[in-house]
Formats: C-alpha cells, structure tokens, sequence
C-alpha cells in the first residue's frame, strides 16, 4: 500500500492560479523562528571552548552522530526526495516514519518545508525564489548579501508559501496533516531524547547536560547550516556538469556531511532523480538509505538515473 503522495506535481511547476503567498507569520511563531534559529547558533560557537576545556565525551559523540544521521536523513530522504520531489513512493509506516525523523531536524514542519523548496524549484534562482543568493546582483556587495539571504536571511522574511498552491497533496493527506502540527512534539523530542539516553547510559545528571548540549543543540545547529549551505554555497559556486536553468552546482566538500545533497546540479537538472551523485567517487548516502528501503520492500517505484536520463540532461560543451 502506498500513499497519497503518489500524484504530487514532481517539480513545482504546477503553480495554478493560486497566489505564491498565503499570509505572514504571526508573532509568536516569527519569534519561534528566531529562537529555532539563533539559540542552536550560539551553541555552536560555544561548542569550541567548551570541547577544548569540558564536556566532550565518547558518549556526545555517538549520540551526535546517530541524532545527526537520524534527522539529517529525514530531510534529505524524506522532506526532500520523497515528499517534495516523489523519487520514490513508500508505505504508510515508512511515509510517517520519515516525516517525523526529518521534523527532528527542527527545519520547520514538513508541510511547510515542502512548499518553500517546491516554490524554490519553480523560481529557481529567479524572482519568487525564496532563498537564491543571485536575487541583489552580482557585484561583490550584492553577492555578500545574497549569500546572507539564501544561508539565513530569507528565514526571517516573515512571508508565507502558498501550501494550497505548492503542496495540495500534502495537505490532503490526513497523517501528514496531524504530524505536521505536531512539531513542537517532535522538537522536543530531538533535544530531550539525547539528554535521556546520555544520562542512561552515563547514570549522571552531568552526562545528561552534556548530551543536551552536544547531541541536542550543537547537533541543530551543524545540521542546519549544512542544509542551508546547499541554499547558498551550492547556488554560488561549484562544477556544472548538467544542464540546469539556473545556477545550481556540485560542491564536492559538502558530500558526505550533506548525505549526497550537495550534488546539487544533477538535482536541479533532474529534480526526481532518486540519486543526486551520479558519477564515479560521488557518494550518495541517501540514494543508498532508498536503495535499502527498496530492498526491504517499503519503497517502490525509484526513479533511478539510467544513460538516458541523463544524457538527456548533460551539459552540452
């Protein structure tokens, strides 16, 4: 059994005559943004005094990494390929478990999430774009400030995409619906469940503290400014290999911290393409977390990159 999302438009071009906004944000959830934002921020740049002095252990490591990959993956695999682009179609727990991994990324509800990254596609790198760093020109300045806006910035705009327009089958799906409106829940959970296990397994109030900040906190924050240098570094610079219309581009440093999201041309030039590094040495964990499920038989229908798929789309010399 599979679900509704199977009929999703596949790269956001079927806008309709609905507006591109459907309001602005109300106080309280704009300061959600700013709290969602600036507080795993600073723990970021306290991160480096503090592991040099206390606190790092063995322990916040593993938790980090397991929360990092749990949540990283639910956005690339689910948020991002599944939900926004259907580069495969998945079965009832599958399709939940993953909206709920990638709301533990503390990215936004998925609904939402999908209609900004929809309307992305649709106005990519062009006005309507939500988050292109080309929107203010290309001189020095006005590429400092795009930079800015697509890494950060464009977070704070207090706009809100269409979801009636961008993600019509999201919204008629009941779970997606109910799972989206649970983020809070799921925000709590992704800071909370680190510090639990971290005090399990070290029996200490210290080894929760710890874990809370390492694996809860710290691991936001890394995770969300690798997401959000797909945003902008991957619209700035980087090689070209595929024909896209506009300025999306493989930056190989961020492969595998990104799970694969990186090979951003490939995916602009392809926005369905199961796997975004298709050439030699480009290694995609993601493709290989849906090659898996394909596998056990919860997901069907890849779309898998053939020879003519992607002749089709190589960047003429």
């Amino acid at each position: 059994m599979t679900s509704t999302l199977d009929s999703r438009p596949q790269d956001g071009s079927d806008r309709g005559p609905k507006p591109l906004i459907s309001g602005r944000r109300g106080h309280v959830e704009q300061f959600s943004v700013y709290v969602f934002v600036i507080v795993p921020f600073l723990a970021l740049l306290a991160a480096v005094p503090l592991a040099w002095g206390w606190g790092l252990g063995w322990v916040d490591v593993a938790l980090f990494v397991v929360f990092y990959y749990l949540a990283g993956m639910g956005v690339t695999v689910g948020y991002h390929r599944y939900f926004t682009h259907g580069s495969f179609k998945a079965n009832r727990p599958l399709k939940i478990a993953l909206a709920i991994a990638g709301g533990m990324a503390l990215q936004g509800p998925v609904i939402v999430w999908v209609a900004d990254h929809r309307r992305h596609h649709a106005f990519s790198d062009r006005e309507g774009d939500p988050h292109s760093p080309w929107l203010f020109g290309t001189g020095p300045v006005a590429l400092a400030k795009g930079f800015w806006h697509a890494h950060t910035g464009w977070l704070f705009n207090r706009d809100q995409t269409n979801a009636a327009r961008f993600a019509p089958d999201l919204l008629a799906d009941k779970d997606l619906v109910r799972i989206d409106r649970l983020f809070p829940l799921w925000t709590t959970i992704s800071l909370l469940a680190p510090a639990l296990l971290g005090g399990l397994i070290t029996m200490s109030w210290s080894g929760a503290l710890s874990a809370f900040f390492w694996a809860g906190f710290v691991r936001v924050a890394f995770l969300h400014h690798v997401t959000w240098s797909v945003n902008s570094i991957c619209h700035m610079v980087g090689d070209r290999p595929f024909a896209a219309r506009d300025r999306s581009a493989n930056v190989w440093a961020l492969a595998i911290l990104s799970f694969g999201e990186s090979w951003h041309n490939l995916h602009h030039a392809d926005p369905t393409c199961a796997r975004h590094g298709v050439k030699r040495g480009q290694l995609d964990i993601s493709a290989r977390a849906i090659w898996l499920f394909e596998k056990f038989g919860w997901a069907t229908d890849v779309r898998w990159p053939t020879e003519q798929r992607l002749a089709r789309i190589t960047a003429k010399k």
